[in-house]
């Protein structure tokens, strides 16, 4: 089943989330190549998006094997905002992706991300303003609410449509909840109902089951992965597979595991630097070994470890390990 973006088609319904400091190139490029609709990047301050900062092009820079690939985009000046879009598009990005949800109180308390859920007309205001700045697809990301008493996601959905946002996506928690409690997918049911927008579901998809239950209670177009996927840069593929047939796939062989936690690792050090890349790959590494045979101790190794050449070593070690017991 296919899903459309205004002219931007998808092949399937299932997408991968932006998260800080997870869903870079390298890791966006591994999970984009085991299948997947859609990858987003991690969120980029748009601010330091026209300051063009080292930081926010490295993290907006984008491989053509990703296509289409979106840029997600935090803040709350309007004008800025629109300049950050226009900037994206001239650098190649398919669809930009306004960040109404993130929790983070460094985010909340500059007036961006899910605290813009608080001022409908302002969000408006930044809504239209980057739509008007594009010629390319704009969606939204956001929460059900501030909080259990202001669950406004959809009259602010509503707003989003008429502004001219092309698609939706509701991870089915407060911001006050943070990450805390169950992700509440019927309640984006209500956001489904209240637009003619695809709509996306997000939120506690840790299995194939949960991505096909998320659907049916909350009646979306799409489902949305972000932590279920830590580790797992196959698992997307897995949840599109089982949509479609009904049928589970197994994870990758150990040896292929190994190979591919190999070329993630590489690839982090090309794309961050070695220093970077290391100390970033570190989470990755942990994610990667959950549930293996001395992962614990893999991990202590890991997060004391200071030199590539070293990681690669125990990355071997620990598999080949997992492998031969």
């Amino acid at each position: 089943m296919s899903l459309h973006i205004g002219p931007v088609e998808l092949k399937d319904r299932v997408i991968l989330a932006p998260m800080s400091g997870v869903t870079d190139m390298p890791f966006r490029r591994l999970v984009k190549r085991r299948g997947v609709a859609l990858v987003i990047s991690e969120m980029i301050a748009s601010q330091a998006m026209i300051r063009q900062t080292r930081q926010s092009l490295r993290m907006s820079a984008h491989a053509p094997e990703e296509y289409p690939m979106a840029v997600q985009l935090a803040g709350c000046e309007p004008k800025v905002m629109a300049e950050a879009a226009k900037l994206n598009v001239d650098r190649g990005a398919i669809l930009i992706d306004i960040n109404m949800g993130c929790p983070a109180k460094k985010v909340v308390n500059g007036y961006a991300g899910s605290a813009l859920m608080r001022d409908e007309k302002h969000a408006a205001k930044i809504i239209e303003a980057t739509v008007k700045a594009v010629n390319i697809p704009v969606t939204l990301k956001m929460r059900t609410g501030w909080d259990d008493q202001n669950r406004n996601a959809p009259s602010l959905a509503k707003i989003a449509e008429d502004c001219g946002i092309k698609m939706i996506t509701v991870h089915g928690r407060t911001r006050c909840q943070l990450y805390s409690g169950k992700s509440d997918w019927s309640f984006i049911r209500t956001v489904k109902d209240a637009v003619d927008i695809p709509v996306i579901g997000n939120g506690d998809v840790v299995t194939v089951e949960d991505a096909k239950e998320l659907l049916s209670l909350s009646g979306a177009d799409g489902v949305m992965v972000g932590r279920g996927a830590y580790g797992r840069p196959w698992f997307l593929n897995q949840i599109s597979h089982f949509l479609k047939t009904g049928e589970s796939l197994p994870n990758p062989p150990l040896e292929e595991q190994k190979d591919l936690v190999l070329e993630h690792f590489e690839d982090m050090l090309v794309h961050h630097g070695e220093h970077t890349g290391l100390l970033m790959a570190r989470k990755h590494l942990g994610w990667y070994s959950k549930g293996l045979i001395g992962s614990a101790e893999f991990r202590v190794a890991i997060n004391q470890t200071s030199l590539p050449e070293d990681v690669r070593a125990l990355v071997k070690t620990f598999y080949n390990m997992n492998l031969e017991g």
